[in-house]
């Protein structure tokens, strides 16, 4: 090509070829070199396009128009006359905005406007402040009180450290109180924005929000356009307290690029103080440039939405109708509300324990409002019948040797709570309870107090033993503040004999172990290891390490803690000390390993963002089930090849011993090694022996047999005979015969 032929390329001609290498390089560019191609290709665009306008309403000036807000709604938008500062008016398209398709899960947004009613406002998904998608380099603000206060830290829901000046902070918080204060969020795309959520700061000990705000958008980010009805500026009732999210939906969508919220009034006794999230709609990206950098697809096809309790009841059904020989529904308990906590069941011979097969649970919804774990195990459910069905050899090796137990919602009514309001309305803490306000997850009675006193007095094995601690009378007493839930959970972990266990909250991404209270008193972080330290170590990174994000040193914490340098898990005493966990609980009173596995960043994403979350966690759950057949596994039998129940089998140097079930089958989770086993139960001789765990999965196999002492023989026939000495005649014989000789010399 000649000198004078490339001179007469356009600019938009360059761009296009720009465009084109662009997609030839399938993402190999760096960071900064992919953000400067985004800006030469989108930057012709931008300057093309005409800010949507808000249609004038005829009002007359100086007329105040104020939305009317129904009582307890946190759902808002209020008109109000102000002056104006000198920014542009925003105008309606003439063309009517082609609606969103309703969601179920939220009643139609309709205001009164000056006596009269608008339609049904078009409303787009959060643009993700609070699931990260936005990064930090997208937020700024006008000014900044300090760097734990930035506009990094203005995300919904975010939650602050413990001490005021920390790094990590409750909010976006202004330099200065005065109204000229922004805080703003660069699409980096043409969006279109329909509205906002605010909440105040997230704090121990200060009491900040905002009571009202303007909205400006831009496409330069230096001419600005304020949202306006009629020729007063469109202002919007914030918050009246720190923790209940405030929407507030735009009459009329927008399109820009950058969109600023300007606090105009705030808490009299406060600061400027912000936790916001964008709702807004990506516009088409001709270029393919983001879909290629950051979207997620799943191809999975399954239901992708939230689901109402009786929803929950009904996928359930479907799933086993769906696979009826190898799913059962049943339920182990009802709330307090009285709504049954359903589970469901895979196996190859459901409703049956098999000898020799382990059990394994996942269970959901402890806290109410953390709803992305219980989406998931509705996810799993319909992904592990359609994989069986499709002949997935994965996923019927996992049937057919385990026996999966799913319960998805432990606090429905909790869960219900958050449901109704919504996922980005439910905040921080409704639903997260029962509805007794008992937190369920930490209901269970304390036993690590119990263990190590009975460690200090040296007790065990004399007294007590290192495992099956007893639960305390207290604790079983009506009058004791036990949610009928934890009392299900109680009398499912029981009656099942479960090998490992996962439990999925929400609200980080981080998966904990046992123990989760700390041993020293009076300290609220420390180590505090269980004897099985590495097998929970090796157990967590399982699933961690296969989760997309957990283990990703470049991913931004979600709140305060970065757990990415730890592998994305951590000891949960030394994250914060919890007694009566339910972890700590499963491991000290039954045979099951159990984890919490913080799944999210957001405890309850937006619908449209359960595609992208179960690719971040499917892979992560099938591995962590498969750890199950991790260890050694066998049966305890006597001398008549009859299975021997409540056998103890102890690993030489762990101070930690499991039980054999009713068949006299047990599980042992260990690392791979080489282990000194016994196995000794009442009335028995011990056994010893060598077992070895290779690195291949696959339990090994080290089974036992173990013969009756003479003592347990004796006692036996004495029990026979009510406890009455042997041939008692002869013996008195013997005595009178003695007794004789005695008196004859």
């Amino acid at each position: 090509m000649t000198r004078q032929r490339l001179s007469l390329l356009t600019p938009l001609a360059l761009l296009g070829l720009l465009a084109g290498l662009a997609d030839l390089s399938h993402g190999s560019t760096g960071e900064d070199e992919d953000y400067y191609m985004q800006e030469l290709m989108t930057r012709e665009q931008y300057n093309q396009v005409q800010m949507l306008e808000i249609p004038d309403r005829h009002e007359h000036p100086g007329q105040n128009h104020a939305k009317k807000i129904p009582k307890g709604k946190a759902d808002s938008s209020r008109l109000m006359d102000k002056t104006t500062d000198g920014t542009k008016s925003v105008k309606t398209p003439t063309k009517k905005a082609e609606k969103n398709k309703k969601s179920p899960l939220k009643a139609p947004n309709s205001i009164s406007e000056g006596g009269q009613h608008s339609p049904i406002k078009e409303e787009c998904p959060p643009m993700g402040l609070e699931t990260l998608k936005i990064d930090d380099f997208q937020l700024h603000a006008s000014t900044t009180k300090r760097y734990g206060l930035g506009a990094h830290r203005g995300r919904l829901n975010i939650q602050a450290g413990l001490y005021e000046d920390d790094l990590y902070d409750g909010a976006w918080c202004a330099g200065r109180d005065d109204p000229l204060q922004w805080f703003e969020v660069d699409a980096r795309r043409l969006t279109k924005f329909t509205g906002v959520i605010t909440q105040g700061r997230s704090s121990l000990w200060s009491s900040d929000w905002v009571t009202s705000y303007k909205v400006m958008v831009s496409n330069d980010s230096h001419t600005w356009i304020t949202l306006k009805n009629g020729s007063a500026d469109l202002i919007f009732s914030a918050n009246r307290e720190k923790e209940i999210p405030v929407r507030n939906i735009f009459p009329t969508p927008v399109v820009a690029r950058y969109i600023r919220v300007n606090p105009r009034s705030w808490f009299n006794i406060g600061n400027i103080c912000m936790r916001v999230e964008i709702l807004g709609c990506p516009m088409p990206d001709p270029n393919n440039y983001y879909h290629r950098r950051n979207e997620v697809i799943t191809t999975d096809d399954l239901d992708f939405r939230h689901h109402s309790y009786k929803e929950m009841r009904q996928l359930m059904k479907v799933v086993n109708e769906m696979c009826p020989n190898i799913t059962r529904i049943y339920n182990i308990g009802k709330s307090q509300s009285g709504l049954k906590l359903y589970a469901i069941e895979l196996s190859d011979n459901p409703g049956e324990h098999e000898v020799g097969e382990p059990e394994f649970r996942y269970a959901a919804g402890s806290h109410g409002n953390e709803v992305l774990g219980r989406e998931l195990l509705l996810l799993l459910m319909q992904f592990m019948c359609l994989e069986y069905l499709s002949g997935n050899q994965r996923i019927r090796h996992l049937v057919e040797e385990t026996r999966i137990h799913l319960l998805p919602s432990v606090n429905p009514d909790g869960y219900e709570k958050a449901f109704e309001v919504g996922s980005e309305l439910s905040g921080w803490s409704l639903g997260r309870w029962s509805n007794d306000g008992i937190d369920i997850h930490h209901n269970f009675p304390d036993l690590n107090s119990i263990l190590w006193e009975a460690e200090a007095k040296k007790w065990i094995p004399r007294k007590m033993f290192n495992h099956h601690v007893p639960i305390p009378e207290w604790y079983q007493s009506k009058n004791a503040s036990v949610a009928v839930e934890t009392r299900a959970l109680i009398a499912w972990m029981e009656k099942i004999p479960f090998v490992l266990g996962g439990n999925l909250q929400g609200g980080e991404l981080v998966v904990t172990f046992p123990y989760d209270k700390t041993r020293s008193q009076g300290v609220t972080r420390e180590q505090t290891p269980t004897p099985d330290d590495h097998v929970f170590r090796w157990l967590a990174f399982s699933y961690a390490s296969t989760h997309r994000l957990m283990t990703d040193a470049n991913r931004r914490v979600c709140h305060t803690e970065d757990f990415a340098k730890e592998d994305g898990t951590v000891n949960g005493a030394s994250w914060h000390t919890a007694a009566g966990s339910m972890n700590d609980f499963s491991y000290l009173h039954t045979n099951c390993f159990e984890l919490s596995m913080y799944v999210g960043c957001d405890k309850f994403p937006h619908e449209s963002e359960l595609p992208e979350e179960w690719e971040n966690n499917r892979e992560s759950l099938l591995v962590f089930m498969e750890q199950v057949h991790r260890g050694i596994k066998g049966v305890v039998r006597d001398l008549q090849g009859r299975g021997i129940a409540n056998a103890k089998v102890s690993v030489e140097g762990i101070s930690h011993d499991v039980r054999t079930a009713a068949d006299g089958d047990y599980w042992r989770l260990l690392n791979p090694g080489e282990y000194r086993v016994t196995a000794r139960a009442e009335g028995y001789s011990l056994s010893s022996k060598k077992c070895e765990v290779g690195y291949e999965m696959g339990a090994t196999r080290c089974d036992f047999t173990i013969s009756r002492t003479n003592l347990s023989r004796i006692k036996e026939i004495m029990e026979k005979f009510n406890k009455q000495p042997i041939r008692l005649p002869v013996r008195q014989l013997q005595a009178r015969r003695s007794r004789e000789r005695r008196m004859g010399t």
